[in-house]
């Protein structure tokens, strides 16, 4: 891929997802891009290439959009985040939200499912102490083929393998083949939406939590600071944001402050919250 096409490409991939690609990335753009180039019969790169610049397609588009967004998932990832949930989080929020015994979640940029369904399990195991309560997870992500196969529940051997304890797989999985198919029960605690985090996130409502881990990363800081005060403004005051452990709001936004003593979370501050109800 020349200069020019690559410099194509990346300006497409900002403009429709955010994501950053770098000249020292083309070998990753091409190489996931092979793949897209068969599904449309193109003979190479080039040809794919020059499709986008003379009638850009719209769903041509989406699939390359998709294909570099794509990122892999693992089951309870870091694992320190869902600690922290079950047991400084969780506790805090259900002490304050015990009239309305209600709490929202929103995973954000959730791949293959991994992740809310890590939760969803984790909440499974604790029912009882749950019970009467209502716990809302709502998984957001850009490409429509990943949210298909995070509502499908199915996952190969490898990546049941990955993060996931072996008791949890017995409980909650079910074999097929040389494949791993959810239960209905953990599914239906799930709900997913095609979501471009360029977008304001108005539209989903308000939330509790929400994880957004790796994917700042992706983005430059303007695209991060314009994420994080989407996410701010549906975030409820006294709410929780997980992060990746490479990530921080530090020197991106003033809409959020660490949690102290607590890597990886962070709460709007009390300066954003006040600006927002005096809004």
């Amino acid at each position: 891929m020349n200069t020019a096409d690559f410099q194509m490409m990346a300006t497409m991939l900002k403009e429709q997802s955010g994501l950053v690609i770098t000249p020292e990335k083309a070998y990753l753009v091409e190489n996931r891009l092979q793949p897209v180039a068969r599904k449309w019969g193109f003979g190479n790169l080039d040809q794919l290439v020059g499709a986008l610049r003379t009638r850009p397609d719209g769903k041509l588009r989406k699939d390359v959009v998709d294909a570099m967004t794509t990122n892999e998932s693992l089951f309870f990832r870091d694992l320190k985040p869902f600690d922290l949930m079950r047991d400084v989080v969780l506790p805090q929020l259900m002490t304050a939200r015990a009239s309305a015994k209600r709490i929202r979640i929103w995973c954000a940029a959730c791949s293959s499912g991994q992740e809310p369904y890590s939760l969803a399990m984790m909440f499974s195991e604790m029912q009882a102490k749950l019970a009467g309560w209502r716990i809302e997870i709502l998984a957001t992500d850009l490409c429509s083929e990943m949210i298909a196969k995070a509502k499908a529940g199915t996952y190969s051997q490898f990546e049941v393998q990955r993060g996931l304890p072996i008791t949890l797989l017995v409980k909650y999985f079910k074999q097929e083949g040389d494949r791993w198919q959810l239960n209905d029960a953990i599914r239906g605690q799930v709900q997913y939406r095609e979501f471009n985090l360029l977008e304001h996130p108005r539209s989903l409502g308000q939330f509790d939590v929400v994880f957004c881990r790796n994917v700042l990363i992706y983005f430059d800081q303007p695209t991060k600071t314009k994420v994080l005060a989407g996410i701010a403004d549906q975030l409820a005051p006294d709410g929780t944001l997980f992060l990746g452990g490479a990530e921080t709001v530090l020197g991106i936004t003033d809409r959020f402050e660490p949690v102290p003593s607590q890597r990886g979370i962070y709460r709007v501050t009390q300066k954003s919250g006040n600006m927002r109800a005096a809004g």
